[in-house]
């Protein structure tokens, strides 16, 4: 499952606003804005340090290597900024691991339609390039916002499980959407 089709500019996903393409060193400060803010966090129950920005940015950039996809830089074309971030991962569920889209969003870039955009662009990339049967959405059950951006996605709940974080059981679902 290493497919990834990338524009010479790097750009692997465009939309109507926006342009996904891999993170790289230069985009730790960016991280930083989205990771470190306690609000946006609040799912991973609070903000990480510059340590735990750094090992999510090397782990994103070793996903690109071993599967050819991870998180992606999301850059607002109107500014050329990256304002979040969104991709598809592989992700541990239930001793097997499912194909899953995920976003995380500065917060000043919350409630415009770009979680939603960013999310279909990469359903729409899991389906038509690496031919996946299926997609999901692992969300945390107090996380509403995302819970929306999985419906509007097309996804519903399937099932659900217990993670076990920063010494706090979180109930998550796992939002489901299947290849027509």
């Amino acid at each position: 499952m290493n497919t990834v089709i990338r524009s010479k500019t790097g750009k692997i996903l465009e939309t109507k606003r926006l342009y996904l393409r891999e993170m790289n060193q230069a985009d730790f400060d960016s991280l930083c804005r989205i990771l470190k803010d306690e609000e946006v966090m609040y799912a991973y129950e609070g903000a990480f340090t510059d340590q735990e920005v750094r090992e999510w940015l090397d782990r994103q950039i070793s996903r690109y290597q071993k599967w050819g996809f991870g998180l992606w830089a999301v850059i607002l074309k109107e500014t050329d900024r990256m304002i979040g971030q969104c991709g598809l991962t592989m992700q541990p569920w239930k001793g097997q691991e499912v194909l899953e889209i995920g976003y995380l969003f500065e917060r000043a870039h919350w409630h415009k339609g770009y979680a939603i955009e960013a999310a279909r662009a990469c359903r729409t990339h899991a389906f038509d390039i690496l031919k996946a049967d299926e997609v999901c959405s692992i969300i945390r059950d107090t996380n509403t916002a995302s819970q929306k951006v999985a419906v509007r996605n097309g996804m519903h709940i399937v099932d659900r499980s217990t993670k076990h974080y920063k010494g706090v059981d979180m109930p998550h679902d796992r939002y489901v959407a299947y290849r027509c």
